[in-house]
């Protein structure tokens, strides 16, 4: 099999690495190593790709930012395809077009250039288009869903399709490509022209990533925000009301700082992170009566 896949892969003309680490390729920096893993410069590229994989009967997965992403210990079989090649970003007047692997801080910076307003909320996502389209990110009362037009991506049979917003399903940490395997190629954004240029919205934009700052726990690794907001209440305010900052399994540890995040505390591996959130989810609902679920994807192999 692995000659077989060793042949097709080589093939496509795409460079391949065997035993890549992810825990290089996510903010967690935990994870086993990727079977193989390729990262594409062009979506013919990528294409060229994919179709190996569905000749072959390879696995595949689409790695972005790998910023809301925990990997198993024993790694990720078949192809982690990396989006990061795949990151141009155009301006045309007030609509912004970007490729999945565009960092989302990228994008923001095109928009304050241009002195567009509307993706301020943004600024300090460490995702890329692909991942903040998949989950519909938000933060400080903005979602990606209030400025996106349109998407364009690949099905998984690798046909190439274009849905506007409005049938793209968007909630809460939710769209049309939960739970499938698309890949998204590239969304576009509609923002407004600020009157007062692009030092007012780079202005918004530091002032959201100084709250950033201070109230999350950057200057460790985490996946951000580890659990979606619970209906009638937040998920940080009941860790912290259940004495949980500081909590620890292993490498991994609730936040000090901020109780939404688990951090990687140094060697945190898979298994202590999935521990810790479910002894965080069991002790929350004991003594609280909600049920976290969450906000980290979990893939691979543990």
């Amino acid at each position: 099999m692995t000659s077989l896949w060793n042949t097709a892969l080589g093939d496509t003309g795409v460079p391949f690495q065997m035993g890549e680490p992810l825990s290089r390729h996510t903010t967690f920096r935990i994870g086993g190593a990727a079977e193989y893993y390729a990262s594409p410069k062009s979506i013919p590229e990528l294409e060229r790709l994919l179709a190996a994989c569905r000749t072959q009967g390879i696995p595949y997965f689409i790695l972005g930012k790998g910023s809301n992403l925990l990997v198993g210990d024993r790694g990720i079989p078949g192809l982690t395809i990396a989006m990061e090649g795949l990151s141009a970003i155009t301006v045309e007047g007030e609509r912004v077009t970007a490729q999945g692997g565009a960092s989302l801080m990228a994008v923001c910076a095109a928009a304050r250039q241009a002195g567009l307003a509307g993706l301020e909320f943004a600024y300090g996502i460490p995702g890329q288009v692909g991942g903040g389209v998949y989950m519909n990110a938000g933060a400080y009362g903005g979602e990606l869903k209030d400025v996106l037009i349109q998407v364009e991506f690949l099905d998984e049979g690798g046909k190439r399709h274009t849905l506007p917003v409005e049938k793209l399903e968007m909630g809460y940490r939710h769209s049309f490509f939960t739970g499938k395997n698309c890949v998204i190629l590239s969304a576009c954004f509609c923002l407004e022209k600020d009157s007062e240029g692009p030092e007012a919205v780079g202005a918004r934009m530091e002032e959201i990533y100084r709250r950033r700052r201070e109230k999350q726990p950057l200057e460790w690794p985490s996946a951000g925000s580890t659990f979606k907001r619970p209906e009638g209440a937040y998920a940080a305010a009941l860790i912290d009301q259940c004495g949980l900052k500081g909590f620890r399994v292993g490498g991994a540890q609730v936040s000090e700082k901020h109780a939404g995040f688990v951090i990687n505390a140094g060697g945190a591996t898979c298994a202590d992170v999935l521990a810790l959130i479910g002894e965080v989810q069991r002790i929350v609902k004991e003594k609280t009566g909600f049920i976290l679920e969450p906000e980290v994807r979990v893939t691979g192999e543990n």
